[in-house]
């Protein structure tokens, strides 16, 4: 159910303690979030519902693919990013047609998972020389002409020396390819895997290249950046939590900055966290949010003197799905009657002004 607006005469609440009115506002809390959800589509249905709530910060979210969630529809407010992994992607006959029929809130295309890494660990393993061309070919035109049109990224690399070289090469096939246009893009999809000072250290990094170096783009303009993964690797629950709770407020401080997505939306001890470990998981072994999950589910607190992200406190979860949440369904009922509690004071406020 998306969110019901009233005008805002008469919406003072006489008793605050029982109107809850989150779900008011929570359109507009979407809107002005960065927040985004790189999103697995497993078994637990619960889990992904109260990712994907109306009262969730969480904006936009990708698959690693170009198949968006079916339980996400259009009017959701949650945007969908299609992902081409690879050049293999784009060589389909009916990779336009597919992409054509994405929902139309979808406006945005990533280009290329970690072409500089190897496929075992989830890259997509391309030369630039061969990106560069596959992107000029069939990514580029995508920005104009007949028909939808999409904003475009740039590949996103890992965020390593190895990534910067790629993508200097990259960049240099480009030009050496179309010597007035070169790839043009709109944004560019960050990766970072580390500590918040070197996050920041990377961003600075790649916007001097982008800045600074002679562009893979003609055009002068000031590109976006998205962080599609992030996450400290193998570290311990304190420290996970000090790098987001350093990490958040930065980004969102970040004009050049439209969206992040934390890698750990899943939950602990599962294979996903074979290689970050399990401090990263937004929830514990039992579906409930850890504080971790709590804190990204916030609208914008920094975690500190009880701010937990309102309703969502550390051991929620979601409605229940496929995987028979039991508890999942309790917490949920128990949002539907906070939320109609809210409505019943608004009606009665309005009664007593009328």
């Amino acid at each position: 159910m998306r969110p019901l607006h009233y005008p805002q005469t008469y919406m003072v609440c006489l008793f605050p303690l029982l109107c809850n009115l989150s779900p008011f506002v929570a359109a507009d809390n979407k809107a002005q979030s960065k927040r985004g959800l790189a999103y697995q589509n497993d078994a637990h249905k619960a889990d992904n519902k109260l990712l994907l709530s109306a009262e969730s910060p969480v904006a936009w979210y990708y698959t690693w693919s170009l198949w968006p969630a079916p339980e996400v529809n259009d009017t959701s407010g949650v945007e969908f990013l299609p992902l081409v992994h690879s050049t293999d992607d784009v060589a389909k006959d009916d990779f336009r047609k597919q992409l054509d029929g994405l929902p139309r809130s979808s406006t945005h295309l990533l280009a290329f998972n970690e072409p500089d890494g190897d496929t075992g660990s989830g890259g997509s393993a391309i030369e630039p020389e061969d990106a560069a061309k596959s992107y000029i070919e069939r990514i580029a035109p995508l920005r104009s002409g007949d028909g939808r049109t999409w904003n475009i990224s740039h590949p996103s690399v890992t965020g390593s020396p190895r990534g910067l070289d790629w993508l200097r090469r990259f960049n240099e096939s480009c030009w050496d390819l179309d010597r007035e246009k070169g790839c043009p893009a709109d944004f560019v999809a960050v990766h970072w895997y580390g500590e918040y000072q070197g996050l920041a250290g990377w961003l600075d990094t790649l916007h001097d290249f982008y800045k600074d170096s002679p562009s893979s783009s003609s055009e002068k303009q000031e590109l976006k950046f998205w962080i599609t993964e992030m996450a400290l690797p193998q570290q311990d629950d304190e420290a996970t939590l000090r790098m987001m709770n350093e990490t958040l407020p930065y980004l969102d401080g970040l004009d050049y900055v439209d969206g992040y997505a934390w890698f750990g939306a899943f939950r602990r001890g599962e294979k996903a966290n074979e290689w970050t470990g399990d401090a990263v998981s937004l929830f514990d072994d039992e579906g409930g949010l850890t504080e971790l999950g709590s804190l990204y589910l916030s609208s914008g607190g920094d975690g500190k003197d009880g701010d937990s992200g309102g309703d969502f406190e550390p051991g929620k979860k979601g409605p229940p799905g496929n995987d028979g949440d039991e508890e999942g369904a309790a917490a949920s009922l128990g949002v539907v009657s906070r939320w109609a509690v809210g409505v019943a004071g608004v009606l009665a406020v309005g009664l007593v002004a009328w």
